[in-house]
């Protein structure tokens, strides 16, 4: 599902998604009404017209639709601002105007693919002549402020005197907000996100707009009423919007309907019988039998051995014995049972209050996948009395809730459903659908951890079988107690002018402590620990791996452990004399014991990829998964001078050495150009626009979702000067020169959104400063050659990190082409492209 919206007064729920569907459900039961199935492609956004005459719908197959809502029949498909969108987006919201005039589309095109903008449908007409246009990527997503505004504050609510406020959310980390009757937004909010926008929504009151972003963080922007000058209250605005003179259907459950009596059946076929409307519920139960239900069905909390909540198994016996009492009509209807299947789009639709072609017969076969089911269910069951034995030839009910879980949860025509059947329906993680037991309630739902406790006896659950053991996991575990330092650090002698009494021991090696311990960043629980005894004679050493203070495995290894390191995948520890070990979360031993040169000055881990560097100032990375190395051991020697140690050394999940060094510069080793290169280095602090170091990234400190660049260059000692340039052409030099490094260094370290970011900042820089000849390198780089073809020319690669370059170029032409200087380069390049995408 990649969308939802309400009607106006909550009297439909409309849901889009992947399988290229639109489904109405009723606002009041939320029991599925219609089934709109005329897209051909993915379904990414749904909104409702104020007025409650139409549903619009936004899709992949690059278009949308607009239906109605007195028989959910067709009334318009739009395509032309759609033609040359991308179908990259995650999402395609569209919104609705307050005032019901016109639709905001996300993902239009204009200028045949080279202009990015929002198209703004106009209502009846169902055309596009008007589009925002500034952003620099893919709009993702329209959201309109709920309430209408006066043009002039001090005028009527007239139509002449009403406009519109609209934000728009960017794939270019920017929120713009728009005013209709202005032609330039009122803000463009930009950096506030490190990754593309999702989801834009306003509050009530119309002056606070919520922003979510793909980095995980949650953007609020807040208006004083003087910005968003002449807002309407939504009392007024109802009053306008009854000019268009729709005439929905009455609300029944305002009207004080009653629920049919015994005798009235409803009418075959139609979800709410000849009304057309949803029956209103039935008088509630008794006190009493409340009560009697609600003792049945909570038996009161149960407690494992560590105090944690359980869920207890009910007997479903005595549960129908007491809501026996209540009376039956105020049971919904099953789903999969009573309720006939939704109809679709494509079967001819009737309106309002006229019943639909009778339903297929429910003895027929499975219809193909995403066609409804029959009427009545597959292997319905006929009704029997609550507390009686099930008929011959159908599963008894009475059981408990543990064994209900164990049932399937389809049955062949041919067999019989299980129990509460009438067309059983479960969701991905096993639990029952909405609807499917007769007290309109599924079983408690439980989290699969819990399930695979229970089954396996871990952490105190209740096994059916024999505990299972863990080595090492059903020995009391002992405190630790202080941590004491076995053995200093050995400083090394490698450098500084010393004489060196062991030309091995060039970095430090790590002091040995009794106790030393690691937390898993990719798994929450899991604790890699290690214990060396203070007597060496009397205890072996040991390591053990912890998952919620549980122990997975245990091992002791042959010599004293220095370091360690766990991922999702293995944990592998150091120890002294150079040897390393290598486990899996089990304790399986993944690679042959290591044996290095000397010991482990450096340990790390991320993924499937382990990175040492040894006392010797060697460096070595393995693929643990593959089970082989990235490449031949190198020597630091290079790296390290007296006035440069390393200060941090980490692996990426690609096995990409990252190592800074106490001069301010990070390194890393290129397989394929067989040398060290520089990812950052803090000397762009110097004069580098584009420097995110400590002073100016100290406000965004609180994202935490940087990329691994721009972590680096936090990190760096550098500080952003404004020193007086030495040149004229300083400042430019270095900042194009730092943007260079930065797209290598996005390479290196495999983050795509942030070398797209570098990029386009990287375009924009050189369409300031008017470098033609850069540009056209840039353009042709990207470009590659006129007659490239996959398999005949392998100098050159059509993508980058995932990203297509065409698409990638696109964006930079649309930059140059938007410029002073580099306009004319811009179109042209731009004609060039569509005509070699076109062949």
């Amino acid at each position: 599902v990649t969308d939802l919206a309400w009607s106006p007064k909550d009297r439909f729920l409309a849901s889009v998604g992947l399988d290229n569907k639109v489904i109405i459900w009723c606002g009041y039961t939320l029991d599925p009404l219609r089934r709109l199935d005329l897209h051909q492609g993915f379904v990414k956004g749904v909104c409702w017209d104020p007025v409650g005459e139409f549903l619009a719908t936004q899709s992949d197959d690059k278009s949308v639709k607009v239906w109605r809502t007195t028989d959910w029949g067709l009334e318009a498909t739009i395509t032309k601002p759609f033609e040359d969108s991308p179908g990259s987006t995650f999402f395609r919201r569209l919104s609705w105007s307050p005032d019901g005039a016109h639709i905001t589309a996300s993902n239009a095109m204009n200028n045949n693919g080279y202009v990015f903008v929002a198209a703004v449908i106009a209502r009846n007409e169902w055309t596009s002549d008007i589009c925002l246009v500034g952003h620099e990527n893919t709009v993702e997503v329209a959201s309109y402020n709920p309430h209408i505004f006066l043009r002039d504050p001090k005028g009527d609510v007239q139509s002449a005197n009403i406009c519109s406020v609209v934000a728009l959310g960017a794939d270019d980390l920017s929120v713009s907000i728009w005013q209709t009757k202005s032609p330039r937004p009122l803000i463009v909010a930009r950096d506030c996100f490190t990754s593309q926008i999702f989801d834009l929504s306003w509050n009530k009151e119309g002056l606070t707009l919520y922003a979510c972003s793909a980095d995980g963080s949650l953007g609020v922007f807040d208006f004083d009423p003087a910005e968003l000058d002449g807002i309407v209250s939504l009392e007024e605005k109802e009053l306008y919007l009854k000019r268009f003179g729709f005439q929905p259907p009455p609300d029944p459950f305002a009207m004080g309907v009653q629920r049919p009596q015994a005798g009235h059946h409803q009418q075959p076929g139609h979800p709410y019988g000849a009304q057309g409307y949803p029956p209103p519920v039935a008088a509630p139960p008794s006190a009493a039998a409340q009560a009697a239900a609600a003792a049945a069905m909570d038996p009161g909390p149960a407690f494992d051995k560590k105090g944690r909540k359980r869920i207890r198994p009910v007997f479903v016996g005595a549960l129908n014995s007491a809501l026996g009492a209540i009376p039956a009509s105020s049971a919904p209807a099953p789903f999969g049972g009573a309720a006939p299947p939704m109809p679709s789009a494509s079967q001819p639709v009737p309106p309002y209050g006229h019943p639909p072609a009778p339903p297929p017969s429910s003895q027929q076969a499975y219809p193909p996948y995403g066609q409804p089911a029959p009427a009545g269910g597959y292997g319905a069951r006929p009704p029997y009395a609550a507390n009686q034995p099930a008929p011959a030839g159908y599963p008894d009910h009475r059981y408990n809730e543990f064994d209900r879980h164990a049932s399937s949860s389809y049955a062949p025509p041919h067999q019989p459903a299980p129990y509460g059947g009438y067309g059983d329906h479960y969701d991905a993680d096993g639990d029952r659908a909405m609807g499917g037991y007769a007290n309109g309630m599924g079983p408690p739902k439980r989290k699969l951890s819990e399930m695979e406790e229970e089954s396996t006896g871990l952490n105190g659950g209740s096994a059916r079988g024999p505990k299972a053991r863990t080595l090492g996991g059903d020995r009391p575990r002992d405190p630790v107690g202080p941590v004491r330092e076995l053995r200093p650090a050995v400083q090394g002698f490698g450098y500084g002018g010393h004489p060196a009494p062991s030309m091995k021991v060039k970095l430090d090696v790590p002091p040995l402590l009794s106790y030393l311990s690691v937390k898993s960043e990719e798994k929450e629980g899991d604790v890699f620990e290690a214990k060396n005894p203070e007597a060496q004679a009397s205890e072996p050493c040991e390591v053990a791996l912890l998952r919620n203070k549980e122990t997975l495995f245990v091992d002791y290894p042959a010599a004293p452990v220095l370091s360690l390191v766990v991922t999702s995948t293995y944990c592998a520890a150091g120890l002294e004399g150079g040897a390393v070990n290598v486990y899996t979360m089990n304790g399986r031993r993944l690679l042959p014991t290591l044996a290095l040169d000397s010991s482990c000055t450096f340990l790390a881990g991320s993924k499937n990829s382990l990175m040492a560097i040894t006392a010797s100032g060697r460096l070595h990375v393995w693929d643990v998964k593959m089970q082989k190395a990235a490449f031949t051991p190198v020597s630091l020697d290079t790296l390290i001078t007296p006035n440069a140690t390393i200060t941090s050394a980490v692996v990426r999940p690609n096995g990409c050495p990252v190592i800074t060094l106490s001069s301010g510069v990070v390194y890393s080793y290129d397989v394929d150009l067989s040398c060290f290169t520089k990812l950052s280095e803090a000397r762009w602090a110097q004069g580098s626009d584009a420097w995110e170091g400590r002073q100016r990234d100290r406000a965004n400190k609180a994202a935490g979702n940087r990329g691994p660049v721009a972590s680096l260059e936090n990190e760096l000692p550098g500080e952003m000067q404004e020193a007086v340039n030495p040149t004229p052409y300083w400042r430019a030099a270095l900042t194009l020169g730092h943007l260079e490094s930065k797209l290598h260094a996005a390479e290196v370290l495999d983050s795509p959104q942030e070398y797209k970011v570098t990029l386009m900042a990287y375009a924009r820089r050189l369409a300031d400063e008017g470098y033609r000849a850069k540009a056209e390198e840039l353009i042709k780089e990207m470009f590659g050659p006129m007659y490239w073809k996959a398999g005949k020319d392998e100098t050159w690669n059509p993508t980058v990190l995932g990203w297509q370059k065409s698409d990638l170029l696109k964006d930079v032409l649309s930059t140059f082409a938007k410029s002073k200087t580099l306009a004319k380069l811009g179109q042209d390049w731009q004609d060039t492209l569509r005509r070699a995408l076109s062949e």
